[in-house]
């Protein structure tokens, strides 16, 4: 199909290409991608969580070359994922250890560490402050600046887990342990049903809109029952690859911001009287994606008739870039196909 629309309109296809040139010319001031990069946190961190690739500048530079377009800026920043070397194997990562920048329970109102509120827009008002139109971000970025070399930053012991003493009193429904190395969906193809290593891979790559519905849908009774958010936590985590002459070293480079949530659900086996743990984590500063991921993953393991039980339709259709192509695929032509059809209707008719 596509053969027949560059065969015939070449010059048509160049020139809708400059065009969009035109929309991203609407005025002499240019997007910095520092800026962007900053001040929109929360939309470049979505792109990396869905792209499956940690890589704030690149993500933002996405999103400004396709006009902040989230499908677009996934579909660019994994074909250049794509053209990478993977070099290493990093080891597993402790979150435990996590460097928390933000961390809070439903479950429990106090909890060891504390509640860490972080910074949310959960307390703020849902209104229009018209004074960012003319805001001084210099000025901002210089108090800050002041604050942050003035002021000692508190130190934040690793926080232990909330789960970790309902594991300890056995009221936890834990997860099998598993020695295989993880599934890795980027090199080998789901198959159903699958193991729960690729299923969380596929879920953190998801379409957030997607995985919120789903979830939502089970929330109002098209799953297993309410759950409650036993823990969040937002912070920074450390990456180790092994030291190439020595297994048992390792070599530490870097670190990733990341959002964990830890859910829990009653179970309905009444033999077990166990609470179960749904799980999510994602790049970057997305909790309602890391909710709905956690909510979601509860749903698949439990299984039954709804949507968010079936397997196969949860991480066959929730992938941001399959979902949008296929569905941009039919403003192509379709010459051959609908003449056909358009014939039978026809052919009927008489």
């Amino acid at each position: 199909m596509a053969y027949v629309a560059v065969s015939g309109g070449k010059e048509a296809i160049e020139e809708s290409i400059k065009l969009l040139d035109f929309y991203r010319s609407g005025t002499e001031k240019d997007i910095d991608l520092t800026a962007l990069e900053n001040k929109m946190g929360l939309l470049v961190d979505r792109v990396m969580s869905e792209a499956g690739l940690y890589c704030k500048p690149y993500a933002a530079l996405a999103l400004k070359q396709c006009e902040g377009s989230i499908e677009e800026a996934v579909f660019l920043l994994r074909a250049y994922r794509s053209t990478l070397t993977r070099n290493y194997y990093t080891k597993v990562v402790d979150t435990g250890n996590m460097r928390v920048v933000r961390r809070i329970s439903a479950a429990f109102k106090d909890i060891v560490g504390g509640q860490i509120l972080g910074a949310t827009y959960d307390y703020t008002h849902r209104l229009i402050n018209f004074d960012r139109e003319n805001e001084d971000s210099e000025k901002l970025f210089s108090y800050m600046q002041e604050r942050t070399q003035n002021e000692a930053p508190e130190e934040i012991s690793p926080c232990p887990r909330v789960s970790d003493e309902l594991k300890r009193e056995g009221l936890i429904e834990g997860c099998p342990e598993q020695d295989e190395p993880p599934y890795d969906i980027t090199e080998n193809m789901l198959e159903f049903p699958t193991v729960r290593s690729a299923r969380l891979q596929t879920l953190s790559r998801a379409d957030t809109g997607f995985l919120s519905g789903l979830a939502y849908s089970a929330l109002r009774g098209f799953g297993q029952g309410h759950p409650t958010v036993g823990e969040l936590r937002v912070g920074y985590v450390e990456l180790e690859v092994p030291y190439l002459l020595d297994d048992a070293q390792s070599l530490y480079i870097g670190e990733i911001l990341i959002t964990e949530v830890e859910s829990f659900n009653s179970v309905d086996d009444r033999d077990k009287l166990k609470l179960a743990v749904g799980y999510g984590a994602v790049f970057g500063r997305n909790e309602t994606k890391a909710i709905a991921m956690s909510v979601v993953d509860r749903e698949l393991e439990n299984q039954g008739d709804y949507p968010a039980q079936n397997e196969e339709f949860v991480l066959t259709h929730g992938d941001s870039l399959e979902m949008n192509g296929f569905i941009s695929h039919l403003k192509l032509p379709h010459y051959v196909t609908f003449q056909s059809q358009l014939d039978a209707v026809r052919k009927t008719r008489k």
